[in-house]
């Protein structure tokens, strides 16, 4: 047992060395916060990544959650073009979900961790900049204005700098302010993908509930380990890629195509799937890479 502990840390050691002094951002949505012991396990791999000198940087989602809330407030989730309709209640439903239940409650598991978490949203130091999204147009009906929802415009990587060099690891809600100081809401994959590409990280992770890009899309040992950016058109034409996993893969795509190193889609469910990733030779789930 020993010897096998030995050649796990051995194994580990040029990626420690390969990764020291990195910046790595993490996405996670609803379907893994849901699962208490899979996000104690998601907190856990990333306090020790801080600890052995990677500078992590989480950025959240938070969908059904949103949902529930308005539902206990006698309203009804509406979307278009997969984006949630956002009236000023909705928005102030949202900012109380993300900002005082998730961001609140992955701060705390930080801490339980041993780690120094520190919530923060767009409207701290204006780091995540929108503007309001324009009516969504829609094939044969009028174009429906989805109210305070934004588009990223633009991250000043200032504020995440100086906390990640002191130790901090961000925990950002995907909450944008545009030129006025409005809030708007934001796609967390859209937020995250912006980080990334603004933090110049080496790695951007897509922590989801799927094992990776699947060849045959029915079976789960079939995950495609590694693939460049330029396969993407070609594995959603066959339909390799297709439905839900279309926009997970297009945001790992896009920051790729910004300056990130690679970007990784991985089965948070599986224990500890990020160090499994990160530090051993064969890993987890799916690496999109520039060639």
């Amino acid at each position: 047992m020993s010897v096998k502990r030995e050649q796990v840390l051995i194994e580990a050691l040029p990626y420690l060395l390969e990764f020291n002094d990195s910046i790595m951002v993490f996405k996670i949505g609803g379907s893994i916060m849901s699962d208490r012991t899979v996000l104690e396990d998601f907190v856990q791999d990333v306090v020790l990544l801080r600890f052995i000198g990677i500078h992590p940087i989480i950025v959240h989602g938070g969908g059904p959650e949103i949902s529930e809330a308005m539902e206990r407030f006698g309203k009804k989730a509406e979307f278009v073009g997969g984006l949630r309709v956002t009236d000023k209640e909705t928005l102030n439903i949202a900012r109380m979900v993300l900002l005082g239940n998730i961001n609140a409650e992955l701060v705390s598991l930080i801490g339980k961790y041993g780690g120094k978490g520190i919530g923060l949203s767009g409207q701290d130091g204006m780091f995540l900049k929108a503007r309001k999204k324009p009516p969504v147009k829609i094939q044969g009906k009028e174009p429906v204005d989805l109210g305070f929802v934004g588009d990223v415009e633009r991250v000043d990587p200032e504020v995440l700098m100086i906390m990640a060099g002191k130790g901090y690891i961000p925990v950002i809600s995907p909450i944008a302010t545009d030129d006025q100081g409005n809030n708007l809401n934001v796609n967390a994959d859209t937020a995250a993908g912006a980080v990334a590409t603004a933090m110049r990280a080496k790695k951007f992770f897509s922590i989801t509930d799927v094992e990776g890009v699947r060849m045959n899309p029915d079976d789960p040992s079939s995950v495609i380990s590694e693939f460049p950016v330029s396969d993407f058109e070609r594995l959603v034409q066959e339909g390799i890629i297709k439905g839900g996993m279309i926009p997970k893969v297009e945001a790992c795509v896009r920051v790729v195509q910004g300056g990130v190193e690679k970007a990784h889609i991985i089965d948070g469910r599986k224990h500890h799937a990020i160090l499994l990733e990160l530090l051993t030779n064969e890993g987890v789930g799916t690496m999109i890479s520039r060639s």
